[in-house]
């Protein structure tokens, strides 16, 4: 069995095939995703699943940084705290089907997903600068945040590992909680991330011909802290290019990177799941 460690499912929500899609991952072995949050519509969403498919989707909220502002961001991070706060009801036992019912929707598993993203920016040099100030300052607040409340954060690195790394540093979170998802640097990178205590979670770009840093780096992270993840319905694995993803696809993925590992797709599947419930405590 496998768990697609990122994906996006509001979009599968929204046109109503969440249920088949979930179906399909089943018949996969992907037992259970992570879907990751990126701002306030989606946040209730992924509660309101979570809630729904107790025990197969998992979530996190977070604000990314494509969904940032120069202004305007503040009130979103406010919100955070709400999501984190069981309600009264959590601390009475479940006796009966209807108390069942009654339970509060299960909390989020990691902060994210946050980080800093380039790639994105605008071309006039002073609006580009203005909104990587606001991205720092945003990811700032929900590093302060995840560290206070010493949760898991889900990283978002486009074009800024540096400054991602540096930033977290100097957060004092806890690096054996952080993740970079959808890892596309190289081998001295990860081990970067690997010497801090760190990890780096791999997608569908494991698959792609002209990915070979992705690939040395996953080989450079080796398998004890290895996760997969789909970060559907973008980057489809090669086989399947130009096709919406789904989770049921987290197993390309693991196959992948099992062969990178020379290991079994069965050991692979095992040590990446494993590494997942502990990241997320799940």
């Amino acid at each position: 069995m496998l768990i697609d460690s990122h994906c996006h499912l509001d979009g599968f929500a929204r046109d109503n095939s969440l249920g088949t899609v979930l179906e399909r991952a089943a018949a996969a072995g992907v037992a259970e995703v992570v879907a990751i949050g990126t701002e306030p519509t989606d946040w209730a969403l992924y509660r309101d699943l979570a809630d729904a498919h107790r025990g197969r989707v998992h979530h996190t909220v977070g604000l990314h940084p494509c969904e940032v502002t120069a202004e305007g961001w503040e009130a979103a991070v406010a919100q955070l705290p709400a999501f984190f706060k069981p309600a009264a009801s959590a601390a009475v036992p479940v006796t009966t089907a209807t108390d069942a019912a009654l339970t509060p929707p299960p909390l989020p598993v990691a902060v994210g997903e946050i980080g800093l993203d380039y790639f994105h920016l605008p071309k006039d040099p002073a609006a580009a600068a203005a909104l990587v100030a606001a991205q720092k300052e945003a990811f700032r607040a929900q590093l302060a945040f995840a560290r206070e409340i010493g949760t898991a954060v889900v990283v978002h690195a486009r074009k800024a590992f540096a400054d991602c790394v540096a930033l977290i540093d100097a957060s004092g979170v806890d690096w054996e909680r952080v993740v970079f998802h959808c890892f596309s640097e190289g081998a001295p990178e990860v081990r970067e991330l690997n010497r801090r205590g760190g990890r780096a979670s791999f997608t569908g770009t494991l698959t792609y011909p002209n990915a070979a840093a992705t690939r040395e780096a996953c080989v450079a992270q080796g398998v004890a802290l290895c996760m997969v993840e789909t970060d559907s319905p973008y980057l489809a694995p090669q086989t399947l290019r130009g096709t919406r993803n789904e989770p049921a696809n987290v197993r390309l993925v693991a196959e992948q990177a099992a062969c990178l590992l020379g290991m079994r797709d069965e050991e692979f599947a095992a040590a990446a799941t494993a590494a997942t419930r502990q990241f997320y405590g799940l």
